[in-house]
């Protein structure tokens, strides 16, 4: 697990147990370029007020592209808008294409991403917890 991925795990941890986590690579393995960033995840019991909170933070900070918070399946899913405007939802196979075309296609949207998603994290980490 890389840094990055236990500094978002932790974050989110502070609202929550987490049931499930995930957040893809940041750089192609075989190529080196840097890839699209965005993280999923799922709390055993979603507290009352947390995605809200995690959707303020989000739009408060001054990123370089704008983000979402997708919540419609069961996985919260936070993840540059573009991704999906274009995949037009997080459905098989679009999303998957979309993704990879923007990895391959546009490095300058892909270190964007990486840099917002990294500062989202670190305001995450220092947000305070609401009570409940």
């Amino acid at each position: 697990m890389s840094a990055r991925s236990v500094k978002a795990k932790q974050a989110l941890t502070r609202f929550g147990e987490l049931a499930w986590f995930s957040l893809p690579v940041e750089v192609n393995p075989v190529f080196g370029y840097p890839q699209v960033s965005y993280m999923g995840w799922r709390y055993q019991l979603p507290r009352e007020g947390v995605a809200q909170l995690i959707e303020d933070v989000v739009r408060e900070l001054q990123t370089q592209v704008e983000w979402t918070l997708d919540r419609t399946r069961r996985n919260w899913v936070l993840l540059p808008s573009r991704i999906l405007i274009e995949a037009q939802g997080l459905e098989d196979p679009a999303f998957a294409n979309v993704v990879h075309s923007i990895n391959v296609h546009d490095q300058e949207f892909c270190s964007a991403a990486l840099t917002d998603l990294e500062l989202i994290i670190q305001r995450l980490q220092a947000v305070p917890i609401p009570e409940g």
